[in-house]
């Protein structure tokens, strides 16, 4: 029986039984490399909690993975798979910087506000088209995402290098891709006297804010009965093909708006090195492992986008310390998207096996139970 207990607990802690293996598995790799595996991770741990610059830097690199994050707690709750989450940080980032330089004399608390907002909208019509191929269309939705991934890089690289360029850029001859530095009074307010911005705080509100939508509320309700089982929220007459538009909508504004926090908050101007990983540092992607390791849920990737933020600002310290070639950081990080996403696959199929095993002992009990 407590074996049985056990077996039935192990899925809520797959993800970090998968990361503490991707760890290991590291660890061999860079004792093969003849690199001290002690010492690295010790390195990777200073790099990311070693001083109050090193920790803000970890809330900093985890704020747009909680964003992204949020977005795909919604979306898979609701049944469909946003991979979108780099065009939509993107969309949101370039609508948020085009407002604030069109409306540099407005008040700062006014221009923040609607460039928030700005980058909001245009990361849920972002999602939203992929919402509505699929809903009315029955486009696949991870298809679409991943093509509008790509429309959104092309647009951005052409208003950079045209349209939104920095008028300093051209005047000197330059033409680096980037627009020109937001007004100052745009910029989002520091928290303490490092690199740590107000979007921090935004976000772990809104994933509060998240949870009581989806567990407190009739339309997260609807969702979550969407994602559950298509047929039965058919059978209660939900409307499918709305709340399945509606987790994409969601899922791209709150990317759109971490689009948004990093360029008012971070960078204060939008660049590009020709690919959207040179701006979002694939937090588009690296968001949807934070959600997975969270077990999808709003408030559990709270913690799951902090230690990927952590993990991903200390790999840069353990770079520069050890001296350990990039590609050995980049293999690590991808070990543990793999085997995170394979534990969330495992989970899934031990609860369902777990579901089972409960439906047919309560039948077992019933049939005893009539005369």
């Amino acid at each position: 029986m407590n074996q049985r207990k056990l077996w039935d607990l192990l899925p809520r802690f797959t993800p970090i039984l998968a990361v503490l293996l991707a760890l290991l598995v590291g660890a061999v790799m860079l004792a093969i490399l003849g690199t001290n595996p002690w010492e690295a991770y010790r390195a990777l741990f200073i790099g990311a909690f070693g001083s109050t610059n090193a920790l803000a830097d970890t809330i900093v690199k985890a704020t747009p993975l909680l964003f992204v994050g949020l977005g795909i707690c919604i979306a898979f709750r609701g049944g469909v798979l946003n991979i979108g989450g780099e065009g939509q940080l993107v969309t949101g980032a370039i609508a948020a910087t085009a407002l604030a330089l069109a409306i540099p004399t407005w008040p700062g608390w006014l221009i923040i506000l609607v460039s928030l907002f700005a980058g909001m909208l245009a990361g849920a019509i972002w999602g939203g088209i992929a919402g509505l191929l699929k809903a009315h269309f029955n486009v696949n939705e991870i298809l679409s995402t991943i093509m509008l991934n790509y429309i959104a890089v092309f647009g951005m690289n052409y208003l950079l290098r045209g349209p939104m360029m920095d008028p300093l850029q051209i005047k000197l001859g330059s033409f680096t891709p980037q627009t020109a530095r937001l007004p100052r009074a745009a910029d989002l307010p520091r928290l303490i006297p490092t690199r740590l911005h107000l979007g921090a705080a935004i976000a772990v509100v809104l994933a509060v804010a998240v949870y009581v939508l989806l567990w407190r509320t009739t339309i997260g309700f609807r969702i979550r009965t969407v994602g559950k089982n298509l047929r039965a929220a058919l059978a209660a007459g939900i409307r499918t093909k709305r709340y399945m538009a509606l987790s994409l909508v969601l899922a791209g504004a709150f990317a759109g708006l971490g689009g948004a926090v990093e360029v008012l908050g971070l960078h204060h101007r939008m660049f590009t090195d020709g690919s959207a990983f040179g701006f979002t540092g694939s937090a588009g992607f690296n968001g949807i492992v934070a959600a997975l390791f969270g077990q999808l849920h709003p408030i559990g990737t709270i913690p799951a986008s902090f230690f990927l933020g952590a993990l991903l600002t200390g790999a840069n310290k353990m770079q520069r310390v050890m001296q350990v070639p990039s590609a050995l950081i980049g293999a690590l990080n991808g070990l543990i998207v793999l085997l995170v996403v394979g534990s969330e696959i495992f989970r899934r199929r031990q609860m369902k096996h777990t579901d089972k095993l409960g439906s047919e002992q309560v039948s077992a009990a019933d049939t005893k139970e009539e005369p």
